[in-house]
This record gives structure tokens, C-alpha cells and sequence, in this order.
């Protein structure tokens, strides 16, 4: 039997707190392909609490969305995975994430601020002054960040630190358009970051709001931002990268795992699509060397996402451009693995060694959670 604040892996019979019970697999068996029955069954449970479909739609002839990894084949009066669009007489109707109309919460965040990226962008550093920058060192002392919260995702990570985003949208609100949002930018605003959830779902939305906003901003600087999981299509990928090269912005992936198994088990969805785009704009990227165009952070969750996958990822990105910034994130228990243990010291610090045998810019983002 199981010990107090432990699990057993339904398949090799293991026992121990760091097998999540919502899984019900531990992360060897699962980067072996075994137990994807077991992580079905947990992925069903997550998307149907909040109404959405036990799995990606496939229907034949059903609407095609093709706006991120899903390509969701939506039945009549069904809806896609990420909930905003849906199936009516046969023909794609979205219900959000159009620029009339996001799914969506704002907020001013004071300059420096908490995001991923303020190690190494030009709000936080002064990197890129003066043509991205209004401080010639360190941080943008009396500006700020408009932080845009989308309440919608087309992952559906076990683990999700944001997990409330479900809420709005399942409830379709509350709701903006791009006009109104492009709108909460004034003189002291000097960049844009987009998040949640994920943009991916509303990617349109997103680059609309930009568009509006640096129209309005008259040339002043205006950076923007993305933190996504990447999984959009290419072209809506394209416009946002070329919105954030121009501006002195930042593009920063969450990348979940290496192993395709660990990735589907973590989040339902394949890493594929993820590492192509990104790989893509690393090649992209390659036109602005300062302030960095792209960077990378992984959450490091105890029992699956280990030293063994963080040197995977590594290495892919080191293939790519080993000046790339890379963050490892302590995990912090949350949503369906509440259950697990906060990441360990040890843990992050054999994370950060591997990490920088290949990279040269890599750093544990919240030393403050770990355990």
C-alpha cells in the first residue's frame, strides 16, 4: 500500500510521492509509452469538469479550426478543445478570440516587474537602449507593462499554475475587444506582454490589439511580448514575430517537456508543433542579437520533468543558438497535482548544471518556491 502523501503507478506498481494520483503513472513508465489509457482518462476528467471535450475532435466532417496543434474537426454543436469556437449548421463560428471580441482580463504591472523574461529584456535591463528602452541601464524606473490575461488555452496541463483561466472560458467572459484593450495604453506604458492561459487560442485578438496599440503610440516605445506554450499555426506565429522583432519584444516558450509521451501525459497535446515553431524563430531571431528575440523556460515538475529532460531540451536549444536564455521554473502545487511536493533544491540545481553544459545564459527563475 501507499504511504502517507504517496501514489502507486498503475502500471509498473511503484509507490511514491512523486507519481501524481491524478495521472496515476510515474514519469519512467510514462516516457516508455506505457499508460496512456491512465492519461486519457485524467485528461477527459480535466477538460469535462469545465465543459469542454474529453479529447481533441476529430470528426471527419465536422468544422476544421486549424488555428493551433489541435486542428479541432468540431461535430455539429460541439466545441473545440480550447472552448471559444464551435460547430453551428455546418460552419466555424467562434464565440471569442476574434479582435471584436476577447475572453480576456488586464492589468498595469509597475516596472521591473515578475515576468519570465525581465532578466534579459530591455524593460528590465535597459538592454536595446535607446531604440527599445527608455533606461540607458537597468530597470524602466516609472513605466509599465500592460499584462494581458487570456482566459483560454489549447493545452490542458495537469499542473496549470493559472488553472482559474478554465472559468472564463467556460463562461465566455469577461469579454474586450482589441480596440477597447489597445485603449489602456497611455505615456507610461512601454510594453505589452500577452499570457494567461495562452495567447495561442486568440492569437488574433493579440495581434490586432498590437497593431491598434503602437498605431496610437506615434512611434514611442512600445514593446510586445508573448509567453506562450507555442503552440499556435504558423502564419498567425509569423505575424506575432514579426509585431515583436520591430518593437523590441520578447517571445518566450514554455517548453513543457522533450519526450512526446511526457509532454501529452503533462498537458494532452503533442510537443511537436512547439519545437517547430520554435525552432523557426530561433532562425528568425537571428536578425536581432540585443535585446534577445527569444528565450525558453520549463517548469521543473518533481517525478517527470527531471535533469534527464532538461538536458534534452538543452541540447535542442543549444543546437539552435546557445546564446538563447533559458529559465527553469520551480513547480509550486496546483490544479490536478496538487498533490506533489514543491520542486527540491537539489532537483533545481541539478537542473541548472546540465542545463549549463550547453547554454550560456540559464537561470532558475523563482529560487523563492523551491523547497
Amino acid at each position: 500500500m501507499p504511504g502517507a502523501g504517496e501514489a502507486r503507478c498503475d502500471v509498473c506498481g511503484r509507490s511514491s510521492p512523486l507519481v501524481s494520483r491524478a495521472l496515476g503513472v510515474c514519469g519512467e513508465c510514462i516516457r516508455k509509452g506505457e499508460g496512456s489509457g491512465q492519461v486519457r482518462r485524467a485528461h477527459a476528467r480535466s477538460r469535462e469538469r469545465f465543459g469542454l471535450p474529453a479529447e481533441v475532435p476529430r470528426d471527419p466532417d465536422g468544422a476544421r479550426c486549424g488555428l493551433c496543434v489541435n486542428d479541432c474537426r468540431i461535430p455539429p454543436g460541439g466545441k473545440g478543445c480550447c472552448g471559444l469556437r464551435t460547430n453551428r449548421d455546418g460552419k466555424l463560428v467562434h464565440l471569442a478570440g476574434t479582435p471584436e471580441r476577447g475572453i480576456v482580463e488586464w492589468y498595469y504591472d509597475p516596472l521591473p516587474t515578475n515576468c519570465v523574461g525581465a532578466w534579459c529584456c530591455p524593460g528590465g535591463t535597459g538592454a536595446g537602449y535607446p531604440e527599445y528602452s527608455n533606461a540607458r541601464k537597468g530597470p524602466e524606473y516609472g513605466y509599465k507593462n500592460l499584462a494581458v490575461f487570456y482566459g483560454s488555452c489549447s493545452f490542458d496541463c495537469l499542473f496549470c499554475q493559472n488553472w482559474h483561466y478554465r472559468r472564463q472560458s467556460r463562461a465566455l467572459g469577461p469579454v474586450m475587444s482589441a480596440e477597447e484593450l489597445a485603449d489602456k495604453v497611455d505615456d507610461k506604458t512601454s510594453c505589452i506582454c500577452y499570457f494567461g492561459g495562452d495567447p495561442a487560442p486568440q492569437m488574433a485578438h493579440a495581434i490586432r490589439t498590437s497593431e491598434l496599440a503602437l498605431e496610437m503610440a506615434g512611434g514611442k516605445i512600445l514593446r510586445i511580448c508573448f509567453e506562450t506554450n507555442g503552440s499556435m499555426s504558423r502564419p498567425l506565429l509569423k505575424k506575432a514575430a514579426a509585431l515583436s522583432m520591430e518593437t523590441g519584444g520578447l517571445i518566450k516558450f514554455d517548453l513543457k517537456a522533450w519526450d512526446e509521451n511526457l509532454n501529452m501525459a503533462l498537458t494532452g497535446v503533442t510537443n511537436r508543433q512547439t519545437l517547430e515553431n520554435f525552432q523557426w524563430l530561433a532562425e528568425y531571431g537571428r536578425q536581432r542579437r540585443e535585446p534577445p528575440f527569444l528565450i525558453a523556460s520549463t517548469l521543473l515538475v518533481p517525478g517527470y520533468v527531471d535533469a534527464v529532460e532538461v538536458e534534452k531540451i538543452a541540447r535542442f536549444i543549444a543546437g539552435l543558438d546557445p546564446s538563447i536564455p533559458y529559465s527553469l521554473l520551480a513547480f509550486h502545487p496546483q490544479y490536478l497535482m496538487a498533490d506533489m511536493p514543491a520542486t527540491s533544491r537539489k532537483q533545481a540545481e541539478e537542473c541548472l548544471a546540465v542545463a549549463r553544459k550547453y547554454l550560456e545564459n540559464v537561470r532558475i527563475g523563482n529560487v523563492h518556491l523551491l523547497s
